[in-house]
């Protein structure tokens, strides 16, 4: 048990969120258990994870949950492992919720140096309809930035897509590269523009940020087949997109080809989402517990060949295997299984009442005293 790494999850005390601070000490080792000195409450050691309050061992919780998001179905694991469905489908929930707190902690925090970003969406069949699920990659880093499930794929699905690419820019002179949908292109030069505060009432001037660029690819098709591509360049020019191409290796010409591999992967790894299968999803909630936790899995679990570099000198191994995080300087080492299930997201910093009128009496009365 280590108390360097738990956070205090009492919302009202003074030290939450607050994470190596000495105030975390161990309450009991037999029941797992860590109580903080600041509020003197007592919890447990798989506090806000998947694991809290469960009967079931961690390591076949674990074991499922592998199972689950490298493409095995239900009804395996149902089999192999003894559970009831809707307990699987539980821990699944569970899951995904955990790495969706984990994902908004860890990447949408704006420290990523994108450059590059490209975006697509894939339709999933579901149980009697179909939603659409958009994703969004970093090609320097190949870092997912987040996703969105939606029955109509519309303005308000794109959107919403590019809030949370947003969310993890440290910059907005980027270069997004999207498909032929128009949404796309509205939904990109809507969300990435600043306020302009002139000091005059009413609503800012927005303004599109400086270097920011938009390219798009428009496939034309005839019975299925791709019978011509067009590259549209929609801000920007040609030579500023070829230049951040040539620094990012996004390829020749605008292109979604990371995306699309991206798109081949999650489909490879959640059973739900193959074409044709007997394993399609009731719900659209449990699709999305399956792409947060693929998602979180690709980001600091995978090792991706693409983004390795040389390793040191006098090294025994010719390559330094690295994850997308790591590549983007989120993280400096890959993490576990039990790493990422395991992660205590801490809750916001506590910010101390605001008292208005007259300070309490108890306050007043020491003063008081020395006056007298």
């Amino acid at each position: 048990m280590n108390s360097q790494t738990q956070v205090c999850h009492n919302p009202q005390c003074p030290a939450t969120g607050q994470r190596g601070q000495g105030h975390i000490r161990v309450h009991s080792r037999a029941a797992q258990r860590y109580r903080c000195r600041t509020c003197g409450q007592t919890f447990a050691a798989t506090k806000d994870t998947p694991f809290y309050r469960l009967r079931t061992a961690a390591d076949v919780v674990t074991l499922v949950l592998t199972g689950l998001r490298h493409g095995g179905p239900t009804q395996a694991i149902v089999a192999a492992f003894g559970l009831d469905e809707r307990t699987v489908a539980a821990w699944l929930s569970r899951a995904g919720q955990h790495c969706q707190r984990v994902h908004q902690h860890v990447v949408q925090q704006g420290r990523v140096d994108r450059q590059h970003v490209q975006a697509d969406a894939l339709w999933v069949k579901l149980v009697g309809r179909r939603v659409w699920m958009a994703l969004a990659l970093a090609v320097p880093s190949r870092l997912w930035l987040g996703g969105v499930i939606s029955p109509q794929r519309d303005v308000g699905l794109i959107t919403r897509l590019m809030q949370r690419v947003r969310a993890c820019a440290r910059t907005l002179a980027i270069l997004v590269c999207v498909d032929g949908l128009a949404s796309d292109v509205t939904a990109c030069l809507r969300v990435f523009r600043n306020p302009v505060y002139t000091g005059r009432p009413g609503r800012p001037r927005l303004v599109l940020e400086q270097g920011g660029l938009l390219g798009q690819m428009v496939k034309r098709y005839v019975q299925r087949r791709v019978v011509s591509v067009e590259h549209r360049v929609v801000r920007g020019t040609t030579a500023a997109i070829a230049a951040v191409r040539a620094t990012t290796g996004g390829g020749t010409g605008i292109n979604t080809a990371y995306i699309a591999r991206l798109n081949a992967t999650v489909r490879a790894s959640l059973a739900p989402l193959v074409r044709r299968g007997r394993a399609s999803a009731h719900t659209e909630a449990r699709v999305t517990a399956g792409m947060w936790l693929v998602g979180c899995a690709y980001n600091c679990c995978w090792r991706h060949e693409s983004v390795r570099v040389a390793a040191p000198r006098g090294a025994p191994w010719k390559w330094q295997e690295r994850t997308p995080a790591m590549a983007a300087g989120l993280t400096d080492h890959r993490w576990t299984r039990l790493d990422l299930f395991r992660y205590h997201v801490p809750l916001p910093p506590w910010v101390a009442p605001t008292h208005r009128g007259r300070p309490p009496k108890r306050i007043q009365q020491p003063a008081m005293a020395l006056a007298a």
